[in-house]
């Protein structure tokens, strides 16, 4: 079976690269297409938050303060929003607010930021040109789980903005639902993978265990034996071989039986044949009476000697020409034993043999062919009178 083994081996092989591959691509647009969809929101909300501090900027009335509760308050809020498989408990996002120059005036997160120059800070600079403005910035050098997003509008005329408001997410927020997203992934190629794989395995099962069957049953004739053909399930082709094959060994044990049968039965036949021409040969001479009653005698039991053989020559053709034993059935030994006596008289009277048999009153229950039992009990009584003294 080493050619299931490697076909198999092959089969694996490619569907495994291809769910590799297949697996890779859609991994690589994980992480990017929900980070895409993450600034696509940032844009609105930085763009909101710029229109409501437009005003408040242009007449100089911009009270950072109540803008910093503001923030803190969402912040502080308790809640537990259930995202598709995403628990979320907490606002994530914050905001600084630069004037036309980039320095910062206003920052949501404990106001840090609060006095420094941005302005050479991509999406400050962006902004201030005219051009949209974001950038991805770790907090950690080396480390991209401290990565920040940063998405900037610009507050009053797009040309000539009167500041930039900037709204910041941790891209650690979004992670949970990345690395949900690719769990479900490896699930979903892990799945209809090891489904193919199976279903393959399982047609290599259907197709190859007959023939393994098939080449096993193909031995046993080749040892000599002769085994009943294998049941080989529903396959039509494996089962149009079986039956090639059982067809051809009948005909090859049929023509091999033929030649047998003769040539056993031209041998054993030359004795008795022999026997009765000599003696025939001899009656046309002139003898004693009682010499010529000897020499009928002789003809007589070489006569039976070779009907004998024929009967025996024709149980065994019956025999060997089953395949396989049928359905036995239940059967008195008896009746199988006083039926091979019977049989078998005849030649004990002519060897002048004596046939002492006393049957048991019960019944000898035995499991079998009457035929098979009968020609056996026979062969053996027939051989017993041969070599009886």
């Amino acid at each position: 079976m080493r050619f299931t083994r490697v076909t198999l081996f092959f089969i694996a092989f490619i569907i495994s690269l291809g769910f590799y591959q297949l697996a890779t691509h859609f991994l690589s647009d994980v992480e990017p297409q929900t980070f895409q969809a993450t600034e696509e929101v940032m844009v609105d909300v930085a763009h909101l938050l710029a229109e409501l501090v437009e005003n408040d900027m242009q007449h100089e009335q911009l009270d950072t303060e109540q803008l910093r509760a503001v923030f803190n308050g969402a912040h502080e809020r308790a809640f537990r929003a259930q995202i598709f498989d995403h628990l979320k408990e907490h606002v994530g996002l914050n905001a600084y607010l630069t004037d036309s120059k980039g320095i910062v005036i206003f920052d949501s997160d404990g106001g840090r930021r609060e006095g420094k120059d941005f302005s050479n800070f991509k999406d400050v600079a962006s902004t201030l040109k005219g051009q949209y403005g974001s950038r991805t910035t770790r907090e950690v050098a080396g480390d991209s789980s401290t990565s920040i997003l940063y998405v900037s509008a610009p507050v009053g005329d797009k040309e000539h903005p009167a500041g930039v408001l900037t709204v910041f997410k941790p891209k650690a927020d979004a992670l949970p639902m990345v690395r949900k997203r690719k769990q479900i992934i490896y699930w979903a190629c892990g799945m209809i993978g090891g489904g193919i794989m199976f279903l393959i395995g399982v047609v290599f099962l259907w197709l190859f265990n007959p023939l393994k069957k098939i080449t096993e049953y193909a031995r046993s004739i080749e040892r000599g034996e002769r085994p009943k053909l294998p049941k080989l399930g529903i396959g039509r082709e494996v089962n149009t071989l079986a039956h090639a094959l059982e067809s051809m060994r009948q005909a090859l044990e049929g023509r091999s039986y033929a030649e047998h049968y003769i040539q056993t039965l031209t041998h054993e036949m030359k004795s008795p044949l022999a026997a009765i021409k000599g003696a025939a040969e001899l009656l046309d001479e002139e003898m004693p009476t009682e010499t010529r009653r000897r020499f009928l005698g002789n003809i007589r039991a070489e006569t039976a000697r070779t009907e004998r053989l024929i009967n025996r020559l024709l149980e065994l053709s019956a025999i060997e020409s089953k395949t396989h034993l049928e359905a036995g059935e239940n059967l008195d030994l008896r009746t199988i034993v006083a039926r091979a006596i019977d049989q078998a008289k005849p030649l004990a009277d002519l060897a002048e043999v004596t046939l002492d048999h006393t049957p048991p009153e019960s019944e000898i229950q035995v499991h079998g062919d009457a035929f098979i039992l009968r020609a056996a009990i026979t062969n053996l009584l027939e051989n017993a009178i041969d070599f009886s003294p």
